[in-house]
């Protein structure tokens, strides 16, 4: 069963722990099941490829890979906050905001 989770792709958010902390850039891609999410230029690993008849000689090839969802907090101006769910002022739709602003979250 897919979760809710409280982030979403395009967001952009800061990895708060492990080897790239402070990093930021905007989330490219979320798994659900796993709660892992790529960010963009965070975490760049290398793959070798083998040889084909496209790339004879193969290649390295740079690629983002993914971080879990708790290392990474959503970037809200310049401060990096959690994330709240309330009902906006109209009293019928559910919306983000951000818990150090209080700030609604688009």
């Amino acid at each position: 069963m897919q979760t809710k989770l409280k982030l979403k792709t395009g967001d952009i958010v800061v990895v708060i722990a492990g080897n790239h902390k402070g990093a930021s850039g905007a989330i490219k891609s979320i798994d659900r099941n796993t709660h892992r999410v790529v960010v963009e230029g965070v975490n760049m690993v290398k793959r070798h490829t083998k040889p084909s008849p496209q790339q004879p000689e193969g290649k390295i090839v740079e690629k983002e890979a993914s971080l879990h969802i708790s290392n990474v907090m959503l970037k809200v101006g310049d401060v990096a906050t959690r994330v709240g769910r309330k009902m906006d002022d109209s009293g019928e739709k559910l919306v983000r905001y951000a818990k150090k602003t209080a700030e609604v979250i688009k």
